[in-house]
């Protein structure tokens, strides 16, 4: 959404909000009874808001859990691999050492 776009919604919306809170206010309705209703709109407003900070904490939650598990997984699978490689390493190492070892006529390298 563009930038005026957006300005334009914003406006709007709060055009409609202050024409509610106007039309209630003017309501021909006791001010008790209108002072409830804008109570009681606030309190439905603000538990809204809560239910769906709750439901983002939660997917947040889920999703930091199930990442941190991901990243034990491949940390375990990247020291199994490692490990692998090591031991293939030293024996390949090994092998060339006794190859060169073989090909020295007097063999001369310490045991």
């Amino acid at each position: 959404m563009s930038n005026t776009s957006g300005n334009t919604l914003i406006a709007l919306l709060t055009g409609a909000l202050i024409g509610a809170g106007i039309g209630i206010l003017f309501a021909p309705d006791k001010g008790c009874r209108t002072r409830e209703k804008i109570k009681d709109g606030f309190q439905d407003a603000k538990d809204d808001l809560k239910d769906k900070l709750d439901q983002v904490s939660e997917q947040l939650k889920n999703k930091f859990s199930n990442t941190k598990e991901d990243l034990e997984e491949s940390f375990e699978d990247l020291v199994a691999n490692v490990g692998y490689k090591t031991e293939d390493l030293i024996s390949f190492l090994e092998k060339k050492l006794d190859d060169l070892k073989m090909a020295q006529p007097d063999n001369n390298f310490p045991e």
